[in-house]
């Protein structure tokens, strides 16, 4: 039985860092502004910032981000490793880190990056995901599954949620209850499900009531 790949997250989305970061962010973006004359150049406009405030967490973390998009995970991690040494409880820091982790096939640390932003904030459902695609990765399908299922207790709709257990339900041959859940992802919009369910593969799982 074929199971569709499952493309890990890999654009970086805006979240909420929490308030130790949101506190810097009207003078970030006061030194931004003076520093319009740099253009698009976004890693060199933080870098001065930098240079201007080397303590500013925020200016490590978006270029840090800025890395990211280029493609240097290498980079990417050491500027959000330093947000974090500036502000240990910048759980955005220790998320987008699992990313870069994850791209250079790190797939323990970004394990431990997403528990980190977990203990500092448990109420995010893409952080339980994104652990759990992680130890899907791995091939730890029960443990991919907790995570799903606290991810799902946070948000109801995450469809992704529900297709990728459905998937690592699969994988331990419980065909059931991985039918449920790719109906369920389906019901929600997510096209892989859907697409899976449309297919030969899926026969058994369309009779079933």
């Amino acid at each position: 039985m074929s199971r569709p790949n499952t493309p890990f997250v890999t654009a970086l989305a805006v979240l909420f860092l929490g308030s130790p970061l949101i506190a810097g962010c009207g003078f970030q973006s006061k030194i931004m502004e003076q520093l319009s004359h740099l253009g698009g150049d976004k890693i060199a406009r933080y870098t001065k910032a930098i240079e201007i405030n080397p303590k500013d967490a925020d200016a490590y973390f978006n270029r840090g981000d800025a890395k990211y998009e280029l493609e240097d995970y290498e980079g990417a991690i050491v500027d959000y490793s330093k947000a974090i040494e500036i502000n240990p409880h910048v759980e955005g820091a220790y998320y987008f880190r699992s990313f870069a982790k994850i791209k250079l096939g790190d797939y323990e640390g970004a394990i431990d990056d997403c528990s980190k932003a977990i203990e500092i904030n448990p109420h995010v459902a893409d952080y339980y995901y994104n652990r759990g695609l992680t130890k899907d990765k791995l091939g730890d399908y029960e443990g991919a599954i907790v995570d799903y299922n606290k991810a799902i207790e946070i948000d109801p709709h995450y469809s992704s949620a529900y297709n990728n257990r459905g998937f690592a339900n699969m994988e331990l041959s419980d065909r059931r209850n991985a039918c449920i859940d790719l109906k369920k992802a389906a019901s929600l919009g997510n096209r892989v499900s859907a697409q899976w369910l449309r297919g030969a593969d899926a026969d058994w799982c369309r009779n079933m009531s």
